[in-house]
């Protein structure tokens, strides 16, 4: 009979403990693009249980499009995707609560071919030029107004511009039918492996622009509503976004691990997507980037109008998630 108090004792601590331990652990579903650069990090997150030491359970939830990402977060389907804070600028101004987090300061780039004559905006003058990210891309209208402020030059109206899909533009630059292509940064990096070179990226624009250092144009985006009624889950999962990215920055064995993900192809393509990934990490406070921001939103409101930022033509207040605590 003593024997069996004993195990049952054993066994109600052990119970106790368990149900400690899974009341502790906070979950929070993340959607993200089914194929996009975010499941890299969220991949090494879980692969070294960063999540589960900051207290929190991520569950990826998989998405074929940008559009159905943001869908799903407004309809309470995810807690947290990953979009740009023009998005949740535009979306606070119409009402909505969504804020961001700064995630990464990689932007696109206007490449050219290694041996290409062009050295300046100016030079593109009557050229063929390929965007992604159709004609109210941020980085289209920044390096636009830059080329109009040192050059004089109007991009759009002075040259051949071609809008296509990411791989279809990075595809007709190789085969010599773009003088320059604006493309995300992993397409860039993808072409700057191969032997192009950058012209000028959207973070460049935006620091001769007036900035006083890069901005992070992508970020975890999450409801203020959502963030007081689960204070631990955002907490946990901001802890173990930095916790990641403080091993993608040091560790390249953490790198190796990501190979089939990333599908570089080859050494010098996975070396120089690596790179650019750390190079995008954050590296200045939310306060800081929001400044910043501010300058940008003004820049782009006067140049995209209402058609891209909406009705505010200021950064709506509260863009920028606050925890209270720093910022």
């Amino acid at each position: 009979m003593r024997l069996l108090c004993a195990v049952g004792a054993v066994l109600a601590l052990i119970f106790t403990a368990s149900f400690a331990e899974a009341r502790d652990i906070a979950k929070i579903r993340v959607g993200v693009l089914k194929f996009g650069t975010v499941n890299w990090e969220l991949d090494a997150m879980k692969r070294a249980g960063l999540d589960e030491k900051a207290g929190v359970d991520v569950e990826i939830v998989p998405f074929a499009g940008e559009n159905a990402s943001a869908v799903a977060l407004q309809a309470g389907s995810v807690d947290m995707i990953v979009s740009d804070w023009l998005w949740v600028s535009r979306m606070r101004a119409e009402g909505a609560d969504f804020t961001f987090v700064p995630y990464s300061t990689s932007v696109g780039s206007l490449m050219i071919q290694g041996d290409s004559e062009v050295e300046d905006l100016g030079d593109l003058k009557g050229k063929t030029i390929g965007v992604a990210g159709g004609p109210l891309d941020k980085n289209w209208l920044l390096i636009q107004a830059l080329a109009k402020k040192d050059n004089g030059l109007d991009l759009s109206a002075e040259n051949y511009i071609v809008y296509g899909a990411p791989p279809l533009l990075a595809e007709k630059a190789r085969q010599g039918e773009l003088d320059a292509v604006l493309n995300f940064w992993h397409y860039a990096a993808r072409l700057e492996a191969e032997g192009f070179r950058t012209l000028v990226s959207g973070s460049d624009a935006a620091m001769k622009l007036g900035t006083s250092g890069p901005v992070a144009s992508i970020g975890w985006v999450f409801g203020d509503a959502f963030a007081r009624n689960n204070e631990a889950a955002i907490a946990g999962f901001l802890a173990a976004d930095k916790a990641t990215k403080d091993v993608l920055a040091s560790s390249d064995e953490a790198w190796e691990a990501l190979k089939p993900l990333m599908k570089a192809g080859d050494e010098k393509t996975f070396v120089k997507l690596r790179d650019r990934y750390r190079e995008g990490i954050p590296a200045r406070s939310g306060t800081a980037e929001a400044k910043d921001t501010e300058k940008l939103y003004e820049i782009l409101a006067k140049i995209g109008g209402e058609k891209l930022v909406g009705p505010a033509k200021t950064l709506s207040p509260g863009t920028y998630y606050d925890d209270g605590k720093n910022g």
